[in-house]
């Protein structure tokens, strides 16, 4: 509703990054949320400590510049078109470690590109609010994932929401041919949060 999106699939298939398997109760709520029936509703689960968990962070690349910028209050019906890259995380041995190793991937190395059509008049205005998108704009930015976590005792919802974005958008605006890259790619902090010297 939030972002006018309406879908008319007779089915949902959602991947769940967990160990294990959504209950009934949580089958039927999103059952509903999604507007099909419960028998039409699939679940795809897998733990953040494994190869599919850590594809899975990766995969979301493009879609955690957008939720970004969706924050920033950047409107969403400008684009048109966008694809990311990012490193996929090592396995690692247990789903905290992963969990700092995935996000550290998108926060680190994630690139994201979208294209726009925007008019000229909005050029400006929408150029300032991606310059406040990349992960290195977070007062939380800086040290390995796992650290800021635990500094916050663990309390996911305590750390700096900007944190979690792509480290670089890139936009082009098709309209004007005018391109604006932000971020920057950090390897050393990729390194020093996968263990590598």
């Amino acid at each position: 509703e939030e972002l006018g999106y309406k879908d008319d699939a007779d089915c949902a298939i959602l991947v769940f990054e967990t160990a294990k398997l959504p209950n009934e109760e949580v089958m039927e709520l999103v059952a509903k949320k999604c507007g099909v029936s419960p028998s039409n509703t699939y679940a795809c689960c897998a733990p953040t400590a494994c190869l599919c968990g850590s594809i899975q962070v990766a995969s979301r690349i493009v879609e955690t510049g957008i939720h970004k910028l969706h924050e920033l209050h950047f409107p969403l019906d400008v684009i048109k078109y966008g694809f990311g890259t990012t490193t996929i995380a090592p396995i690692a041995k247990d789903d905290l470690k992963a969990m700092g190793v995935t996000n550290d991937s998108l926060i680190a190395t994630g690139s994201v590109y979208y294209t726009i059509e925007a008019d000229k008049e909005k050029q400006e205005e929408l150029w300032e609010l991606i310059k406040k998108a990349p992960s290195n704009t977070s007062s939380s930015y800086g040290k390995p994932f796992i650290e800021t976590f635990k500094e916050v005792d663990y309390k996911f919802y305590d750390i700096d929401p900007g944190l979690f974005a792509p480290a670089l958008f890139t936009v082009n605006n098709s309209k004007t041919g005018k391109t604006i890259s932000v971020g920057a790619i950090n390897n050393d902090l990729l390194k020093l949060s996968y263990g590598l010297s």
